[in-house]
């Protein structure tokens, strides 16, 4: 792996290439890239998430997920490399079980509502989302191990089930349950627009 950043304003990426950890330069806009950024932001977007009140189980979930978020990152800016374990994967199927169980079955869609805590982890599912497909049109060009496209895959679930969660636990006192989506209130208000 590259040396470690001693200083942030280098000026090397002024002709729009980027210094990826085996030593090479890349477009700025070449695949690999992007997909670094989109788990960045996803990475960005969790700190705001554990900036809000979190269950203690949670919250210390989602700082694992920061960490391994991070490796996943340094493994994208590494080709060949592998800094994501199999582990982290297994450690996200864990949560999964462990949170779904105590959930009431879904009986409609759901809207990224709630809590602020729940519509953050909303959004946090959707940047992972959008951090999968970078990753996955990594993949269909280059060589990607497959613990990064399982991860990314496994998170969005997982912060999907935790939006859940995080709505039951109403530590801001605005939730208490699942925002779903109401089929019968959309035709209601289509009948009354005719």
């Amino acid at each position: 792996m590259g040396n470690r950043l001693s200083q942030i304003a280098t000026r090397t990426g002024d002709d729009g290439t980027t210094g990826l950890s085996d030593g090479s330069r890349v477009p700025k806009t070449h695949l690999r890239v992007q997909a670094m950024g989109d788990v960045d932001e996803l990475n960005s977007h969790l700190g705001v998430l554990l900036a809000e009140p979190l269950p203690d189980d949670v919250r210390e979930l989602l700082i694992t997920i920061q960490h391994e978020l991070f490796n996943l990152g340094g493994e994208l800016s590494w080709p060949g490399g592998m800094l994501l374990k199999d582990a982290a994967v297994l450690r996200l199927d864990e949560a999964l079980a462990h949170y779904n169980e105590h959930l009431p079955r879904l009986k409609e869609f759901i809207l990224p509502a709630g809590t602020r805590s729940a519509a953050i982890a909303h959004v946090c599912r959707t940047v992972a989302r959008r951090a999968e497909r970078a990753v996955l049109a990594v993949a269909a060009a280059e060589t990607v191990n497959t613990a990064p496209r399982q991860y990314l895959n496994r998170l969005s679930d997982l912060l999907f089930v935790l939006a859940r969660v995080l709505n039951r636990a109403n530590l801001d006192g605005l939730g208490g349950d699942d925002v779903y989506w109401q089929s019968e209130r959309m035709k209601r208000l289509d009948a009354a627009d005719n």
